[in-house]
């Protein structure tokens, strides 16, 4: 029903742009700024400003959601520029609705503010990030118009008529981002909030890494008798996955069986096994990104992923 209205509005937003005594026909700056006004209007979406950072308005509206933080060792908020590293989380749709990417835990991005159109992010995001967001820590609903975004090509594979697998020529983009200050404070805050049994682990400080809290619950208690070291190997079964479910890694899920030398394992996993595990022992472990893969990707592991691991031991060898 909303997208029959949008459309309705959109057809009579343009119509009355259109209808000028000098009868000439919209340019994609006014055919984008009717679309955004029809979309703001059929969704009921309040709160929005139009960006007037520059003399000639850049055509972004916008409502500013988190401010931003002093983040250390600076003493003042610090405004993003295009030579600096920015880290942020994100939901995307198109305003036609036939695209819709909403999950935070896939959306990631981290590399030089003035790079991000490399990596196949719309120049109208970055131009939004440092003229509008600002600082690190700070989140925002940016409306991005085409001509900001992806142009009269679209973006993606397949047939605009198929939701999320390309979005479509001309089209206004609806993004929430939240520029990330500390990954540290953010992923536990994140564990929290989307591990619905977190009451159930046992929250450790990491050894290797103060300051740094992992997880873990113990579902069968080991019986043997070696305990678990750096120079170890165990032979196992294991899942990976991330916190929206998504398996990365399930290889050897209870049918293949794993051959795991610890000092090849990344820093999270090697010292939960080495903590609580021996053979027979059958737990979950939750990594926070600086125990894992940290700002790297890893096959279809996002950047500043929090990681969740499943474990049985089988074995283990000195």
């Amino acid at each position: 029903m909303r997208q029959k209205i949008f459309t309705l509005l959109l057809i009579s937003a343009i119509g009355l742009v259109s209808c000028r005594k000098d009868k000439i026909e919209l340019d994609i700056k006014q055919y984008d700024d009717a679309q955004i006004q029809a979309y703001i209007s059929s969704h009921g979406i309040t709160g929005m400003q139009k960006d007037t950072s520059k003399q000639d308005s850049s055509g972004i509206y916008y409502q500013l959601l988190l401010p931003g933080k002093v983040v250390p060792p600076a003493t003042t908020l610090q405004q993003l520029d295009y030579p600096d590293k920015v880290s942020f989380v994100f939901t995307l749709r198109s305003v036609d609705g036939q695209y819709i990417s909403a999950d935070t835990i896939q959306n990631r991005m981290e590399d030089y503010l003035g790079h991000l159109t490399s990596n196949a992010m719309p120049y109208g995001l970055e131009m939004a990030i440092r003229n509008i967001v600002k600082y690190k820590g700070a989140s925002a609903r940016l409306l991005i118009p085409s001509h900001l975004a992806y142009g009269v090509s679209g973006y993606g594979l397949g047939s605009s008529s198929n939701a999320n697998t390309k979005i479509a020529g001309n089209q206004c983009l609806d993004y929430y981002v939240h520029v990330i200050d500390s990954y540290k404070d953010y992923d536990q805050q994140l564990i929290q909030s989307r591990v619905s049994d977190i009451s159930t682990y046992t929250k450790v400080e990491s050894d290797a890494k103060p300051g740094y809290f992992y997880y873990y619950k113990i579902q069968t208690p080991g019986t043997g008798t070696d305990k678990i070291g750096p120079n170890s190997t165990i032979t196992c079964t294991y899942t990976g996955e991330l916190l929206n479910g998504s398996v990365f890694d399930g290889s050897y899920n209870g049918t293949n069986i794993a051959t795991q030398s610890i000092s090849t394992l990344i820093s999270g996993v090697s010292e939960v096994l080495q903590k609580v595990a021996v053979a027979g022992t059958k737990f979950e472990m939750i990594l926070p990104s600086d125990l894992a893969y940290g700002n790297t990707t890893a096959g279809s592991i996002p950047t500043n992923s929090v990681l969740k691991f499943s474990y049985e031991v089988l074995t283990v060898t000195q």
